[in-house]
């Protein structure tokens, strides 16, 4: 293990030199999954590679208090990969980082941490976790202070025509992604005027967590090199659908799929059923966490292909879960889909819940409620009712209360980021309750 770290450095310090980097950037998250980083020079990383660099974490919201100010970056050489976009000043690459507390010990502020820990428990009991996104997002005209969002087209579901004028931002986002070692699986236009989708091919969650943090920026810089802005809010736009980061989550013995039973009629092993399960008992509680914004509620709503309901189904695409047909049942191929989360979200607490609650279901024996395979947005309160199948909650607020109450979600996020993350959303919460939006002034001014 300690020879592989040294071979792991030693390429990074002679891709370095070869490839003539003049900085190197040492990429984290906050809490919220914000992207943050500082340069370093080349000159300084073997250094940095083996005992780290020290940072103010106070600077960071949510990260240390004034008089416990310091952490400590590591670079996990893992992932450094030479950045390509363009800068007239010289090469960049950029490498993540585990953040650490002075002592070395892990700092409990940072969500790639968090991550860490939780995929741990998951191997000590013999598993490993991949995850495969679906990632929705929209491309805009740069916004103007006051207006709304100005679509680029008027296209729709895999539409290639004129109207789909991205087409070309989507393919220079597909090779800058797979420059940096992220290969994607599908792309295309989305349902909604202006929204795209790229599916990145499964990994392990880590890796996948990292991978969506660049690819966030990746779109970003590639749509603004063209003078477009590209945007993950979950519901930019009034009366279409949201965008959403759908999950293909399955679990792994060794290079064995521990979803995969090729006796059972789904191909579903036990392991999978009591995960999936897991994900069912727990969805409302951790909803916070997957969607973690006011705006993510927009989307939430029927109608609009986003599920609102906790159930499961194979091909039906108005629950929670999904389970995807494997093409040629491939077994390495067996997994499901978990249809909630949106792209706003901070991967690594997302994949840290999810696991969490799956886990759960694994080790408690959760039984697996029936297939609700009829189509859940035609059906009344009563007949869900009837049918045990509850509602995600229906606002931030409705979800921070669900949140507070979880004891998997404040063993999952550890106590300092479940108590921050609540501060911040209860903060986030009353600002937006006391506005007053143009559809309330539209509504009642004239009226009342």
């Amino acid at each position: 293990m300690l020879e592989q770290q040294e071979q792991q450095r030693n390429y990074v310090l002679r891709t370095v030199e070869e490839r003539g980097v003049r900085l190197v950037r040492l990429w984290f998250t906050d809490i919220l999954g914000n992207l943050k980083s500082f340069a370093i020079s080349p000159a300084e990383l073997e250094n940095a590679l083996i005992d780290g660099m020290t940072f103010d974490g106070s600077s960071i919201e949510g990260f240390s208090r004034v008089q416990e100010a310091d952490v400590l970056a590591i670079p996990d050489p893992n992932t450094f990969e030479v950045l390509p976009w363009a800068d007239p000043k010289g090469t960049e690459a950029r490498v993540f980082c585990n953040i650490h507390n002075l002592d070395a010990t892990p700092f409990s502020g940072d969500p790639r941490q968090v991550l860490r820990r939780n995929l741990d428990a998951a191997v000590a009991k013999g598993f490993s976790f991949y995850v495969a996104p679906d990632i929705e997002y929209f491309y805009f005209a740069p916004p103007q202070p006051g207006e709304l969002p100005r679509p680029l087209d008027e296209g729709g579901f895999f539409d290639l025509t004129t109207s789909d004028m991205a087409t070309s931002l989507r393919k220079e986002t597909i090779r800058t992604l797979e420059t940096m070692g992220i290969p994607v699986e599908y792309s295309f236009h989305e349902d909604a005027p202006s929204q795209h989708e790229i599916d990145l091919r499964h990994t392990d969650a880590l890796s996948m967590a990292d991978s969506v943090m660049t690819f966030r920026l990746a779109v970003k810089e590639v749509a603004a090199a063209h003078g477009i802005h590209a945007t993950f809010m979950p519901k930019p736009l009034e009366g279409v659908q949201g965008s959403g980061m759908h999950l293909h989550l399955s679990l792994f013995r060794g290079s064995d799929n521990a979803f995969y039973d090729e006796a059972d009629p789904y191909n579903l092993s036990a392991t999978a059923k009591s995960f999936m399960a897991g994900l069912l008992r727990h969805a409302a509680e951790i909803t916070a966490v997957t969607n973690q914004t006011v705006n993510s509620y927009k989307r939430l709503v029927p109608g609009f292909e986003a599920p609102v309901h906790i159930s499961w189904a194979r091909n039906n695409r108005s629950g929670l879960i999904r389970v995807p047909v494997p093409k040629k049942g491939n077994p390495l191929a067996t997994r499901i889909e978990y249809r909630s989360p949106d792209p706003a979200a901070n991967p690594y607490l997302a994949f840290s819940v999810l696991l969490a609650a799956g886990m759960k279901g694994i080790t408690e024996g959760y039984e697996l409620p029936v297939e609700a395979d009829a189509n859940l947005f035609e059906m009344d309160d009563a007949a869900l009712t009837k049918l045990g199948i509850g509602q995600l909650p229906q606002s931030l607020s409705d979800a921070v209360n669900l949140m507070e109450r979880s004891e998997l979600v404040h063993d999952a996020l550890g106590e300092h980021i479940f108590e921050w993350f609540l501060r911040n959303k209860r903060s986030e919460w009353r600002g937006y309750k006391t506005q007053v939006t143009p559809f309330e002034i539209n509504r009642y001014l004239r009226s009342l």
